[in-house]
């Protein structure tokens, strides 16, 4: 075949292309499995923060094992439901309407940790908020996100943010209150708050309306056996 027609350029770059797709879907699924036990190792270091623990990679399994002792999940009247809690997609608990609970034992003192899900400047925002056994005060959050920006909503993920929630109550003489996110330097009555992010405006706003809403679906759960 002519090299310099143009049938010959066609054919080399078709082959070409279909050989670069066959490689890259090849790497690609030799990975999966790789990055299926880093979002799942991820997914528990998160829990794990939530109840004010760090750990390395490796050790990140082993200590999700020990400290949490059953999961499960309920839907927003409360009632436990069948499926898997820890493979339960976030995005879709409110459509589902099933929510996850994570029990953790830590010092020998029971947590539920609950699961956030909303929407920040650039895209989803996430987090998990751990209760105390009173189903009602905080013992440790941890937020994470898909885009936000550094420096301003980026800043939701760092341990300055979350560790204002620890000590919140989430009920005021028995109603559900929430925990709202305000402007720094601001305050509010009748309900417990925490300083949103200097310069991430939208991405706080955010934030406080995702726990709104998601902890808004627990509240049965949260009210059983209090």
């Amino acid at each position: 075949m002519n090299r310099e027609s143009n049938a010959y350029t066609i054919i080399y770059a078709s082959v070409m292309v279909v050989l670069v797709a066959a490689l890259l879907a090849f790497t690609s699924e030799s990975l999966r499995s790789y990055q299926k036990k880093n979002e799942a190792n991820d997914k528990r270091q998160q829990i794990l923060r939530s109840v004010n623990v760090s750990v390395s990679g490796g050790e990140t399994e082993a200590k999700y094992n020990e400290l949490i002792k059953e999961s499960f999940l309920v839907d927003n009247n409360g009632r436990q439901v069948e499926g898997d809690a820890f493979a339960a997609d976030a995005s879709k608990m409110f459509v589902e309407n099933q929510y996850p609970v994570f029990v953790a034992n830590v010092d020998g003192q029971t947590k539920y940790i609950l699961v956030l899900y909303g929407s920040g400047l650039w895209g989803p925002v996430w987090g998990y908020i751990a209760m105390n056994d009173d189903k009602n005060t905080v013992y440790g959050a941890d937020f994470s996100h898909q885009g936000e920006t550094p420096g301003l909503g980026a800043e939701i993920a760092g341990p300055a943010f979350r560790l204002q929630f620890s000590g919140k109550q989430l009920f005021k003489n028995n109603e559900f209150k929430s925990i709202t996110v305000v402007k720094p330097g601001k305050t509010l009555q009748g309900q417990d708050y925490v300083d949103g992010i200097s310069g991430g405006t939208i991405t706080s706003n955010g934030v406080d309306q995702m726990i709104r809403s998601s902890l808004d679906r627990y509240v049965e759960f949260l009210n059983a056996k209090k």
